[in-house]
């Protein structure tokens, strides 16, 4: 909320204004108290429009139709006057934020919490279509969030089927992304009912990936998918798909009706009160707590003369109002304005909102490493939420995803996205392989944009020659260092053997020279090779055995490959040491290795943050907000990065940042994350790596984490 202007009037209609909630081209809209205590959210129009007839008219029209819809997730005009000089019109004010903002501040919502919010959505919708009426701008933003359910706002364009649009002709008159294929082609014929279940399914896919269904871009880009192409619904969770593509059919005929799907909804939509994740309700109850501390309404000195006089429309439910935050809309309906945080609310300056500054996340999240990108995705939203919870933070943080899907085509366009983005200062990923890196590096070079990655581990690039690229991890090729650390200190092997896998590339190569070149406990080391054409490591376990290896290094990248050469040494008695680096530590090497997994020893760069005290409470949050047991690999490597780049964010200040400014800033500095201390070598400017490595051991058929690589076994 801001401060009311100078000529802002105190009083309107027998509402004493408190302060402005947002404004548009068209009206202002003002926190307001009734004289009976109660708080409404109080829309003026400004008097230039309200000269205009058929913008008059309108007014009218959505007054009396809100008037007259009385359902549960419906919010109630409590009060208008259309007729004044300046047209007003009052509503309850909804405790919580739009759907938009909960999406952007906390991520696509849980499937539970989707459910609820489209069986209550379309009940709405159910009674709106019942009275005649067509709402015709069903959008996140005029969705509103309060603990017992959501709020459908904002009758501006709604209209009784068969009306014509008090607009000019040929006008597409909605909002691009959640408007209908018949709304898209102006002129196309009657809006009806179908229309707003299509908007529906649009809202609902939104809420469950954060990604509108037919893309972002320019309006004319948006209609035309809408109209032409078939809705991304990749990213959905396959139990609301099947519905989501009814609702979202070209034909109009060929949709659900709002009953439908809150019939098919209706069956696991959750109880009052316990509909949303964790996150929300704590937001609701902030956005109370301070609407609670607003000092009561003075009366209005003309009620004191004169009696007081009787709105256009009954304030019948004025006392079931009293609530707390939410986002109201302008202009009729046309535009909505999302509640921004105000220094009031945790930061900055009394009265004045924060900046807010967006990150990125370059992420596969629908190829092979999804895994990854989602648990990178979850790390990064937390951090966001535990950033702009601090009282003394400067700015708010936002975090847009991308996913690439692991292509490098795909990862190309979405680095073209973020640099086009001005909002964006900083990019985390690419999530996937080194060769969706390798493809997006020199796009982000080129635009000075920062891009910090945790889990690729690739080595073709260099903060000499490559400014932007922050790498908060080893090179896999340093990995072996973990491994000789372990054999010295822990194992003590005198006589090691390296399995040689010709399939793994440059990365075998470098695991066979690291152990040659550098034998644990300055004791000897052999090679035996396994053929890259061939699945056969029995031969090469034998030859371990021959020499009498007290340890065995699997110097190889495939999960697959390296399950076959666990099984073959211990097919043949091997039972020394066993040791391989990150790339094989997946579910499959434990699945296909079975009982022949168990205490191999892996040298990985990253941490799991529920053996480290310090990382107690990210733990819990990760566990309770995303309900989950283990928190995965790369969470909280990329909670540190987003944070990373937070402070190099505050550090310039709000005068000074840039994305040039970024990259300087970053490479400059020191972080002590949860997993690891992110530093830079002076001269080279590289990441200093060896505080990323660490090891793990398989014990009862999972990885158990031991330390830091150089810390196990000393403290």
């Amino acid at each position: 909320m801001r401060p009311l202007k100078a000529g802002d009037p105190p009083f309107v209609g027998g509402y004493r204004l408190l302060g402005r909630l947002g404004s548009g081209g068209m009206g202002v809209v003002y926190l307001a108290r009734s004289t009976g205590g109660a708080l409404a959210a109080l829309k003026v129009i400004r008097a230039e429009y309200a000269a205009d007839h058929g913008f008059r008219a309108r007014f009218r029209r959505e007054a009396e139709a809100a008037e007259g819809l009385t359902g549960r997730w419906l919010v109630p005009v409590v009060a208008a006057d259309p007729g004044a000089g300046e047209p007003w019109l009052a509503t309850a004010f909804v405790p919580g934020p739009s759907l938009a903002e909960a999406v952007t501040l906390h991520g696509p919502l849980p499937v539970r919490t989707v459910r609820a919010l489209g069986a209550r959505l379309a009940e709405a919708l159910t009674e709106v279509h019942a009275a005649g009426l067509v709402h015709r701008d069903v959008k996140p933003g005029n969705v509103l969030l309060a603990l017992d359910g959501p709020r459908l706002i904002d009758f501006g364009i709604a209209r009784t089927g068969g009306d014509t649009a008090l607009t000019a002709s040929d006008v597409v008159i909605g909002s691009p992304g959640y408007l209908s294929p018949e709304q898209a082609r102006a002129g196309a014929g009657p809006v009806g009912p179908p229309s707003d279940v299509f908007s529906l399914g649009c809202v609902l896919a939104y809420a469950a990936t954060g990604r509108r269904p037919f893309g972002t871009g320019t309006p004319a880009a948006v209609v035309f998918r809408t109209v032409h192409e078939e809705p991304d619904l990749e990213a959905v969770p396959q139990a609301l798909v099947p519905l989501l593509t009814d609702c979202l059919a070209k034909d109009p005929a060929a949709r659900p009706t709002a009953r439908e799907v809150c019939e098919a909804l209706a069956g696991e939509s959750g109880q009052d009160g316990d509909w949303l994740p964790p996150a929300l309700p704590r937001l609701i109850a902030e956005r109370s707590a301070a609407v609670l501390a607003l000092p009561d309404p003075e009366p209005d000195p003309a009620t004191l003369l004169l009696p007081p006089e009787r709105p256009a429309l009954s304030r019948r439910r004025l006392l079931t109002l009293g609530s707390a935050a939410g986002v109201v809309v302008t202009g009729g309906g046309l535009a909505a304005w999302a509640a921004g945080r105000t220094g009031n609310s945790g930061g900055g300056t009394a009265g004045r909102p924060l900046p807010r500054y967006a990150v990125g996340l370059h992420a596969d999240l629908s190829g092979t490493g999804r895994a990854v990108g989602r648990a990178q995705e979850r790390g990064a939203r937390l951090a966001v939420a535990e950033f702009n919870s601090r009282a003394d933070r400067a700015f708010d943080l936002t975090l847009t995803v991308r996913d690439d899907g692991g292509q490098a085509k795909r990862a190309e366009a979405v680095a073209e996205k973020f640099v086009a983005d001005r909002t964006v200062y900083a990019v985390i990923g690419p999530t996937g392989d080194a060769s969706s890196t390798k493809a997006v590096v020199a796009r982000y070079e080129r635009a000075l944009l920062p891009l910090v990655t945790v889990s690729s581990g690739t080595d073709a690039f260099t903060a000499l020659l490559d400014r932007v690229f922050f790498q908060l991890r080893p090179e896999e090729g340093n990995l072996s260092t973990a491994l000789i650390y372990y054999l010295t200190d822990n194992a003590k092997s005198r006589r090691t053997a390296v399995i040689d896998d010709r399939a793994a590339g440059r990365l075998g190569w470098e695991i066979v020279k690291d152990l040659t070149d550098w034998p644990p406990s300055e004791g000897t080391t052999t090679s035996h090779e396994v053929p890259a054409a061939s699945a056969d490591f029995g031969p090469a376990a034998t030859a371990v055995l021959a020499a009498e290896a007290q340890a065995v290094v699997y110097a190889g990248d495939s999960p697959h490959r390296g399950a076959l050469c666990a099984r073959a040494l211990e097919q043949a008695g091997f039972k020394g040491t066993r040791m391989a680096t990150e790339p094989v530590l997946q579910s499959g090497f434990l699945t296909e290795a079975g009982a022949a997994a168990e205490g191999w020893v892996f040298g990985t760069s990253y941490v799991d943050p529920a053996r480290l005290p310090a990382a107690a409470r990210f733990v819990a949050s990760y566990r309770k907000r995303f309900g989950v047991r283990a928190v995965e690999p790369f969470a909280v490597e990329a909670y540190d990065a987003l944070l990373f780049v937070a402070q190099g964010l505050r550090a310039l200040g709000a005068a000074g940042v840039e994305r040039g400014a970024m990259v300087q800033r970053l490479r400059a500095s020191t972080y002590k994350g949860l997993a690891k201390t992110v530093r830079f070598d002076a001269a080279t400017g590289q990441f200093h790596w060896a505080d990323g490595l660490f090891l793990h051991r398989v014990e009862n058929g999972g990885p158990r984490f031991l330390g830091r690589y150089d810390k196990v076994g000393r403290t």
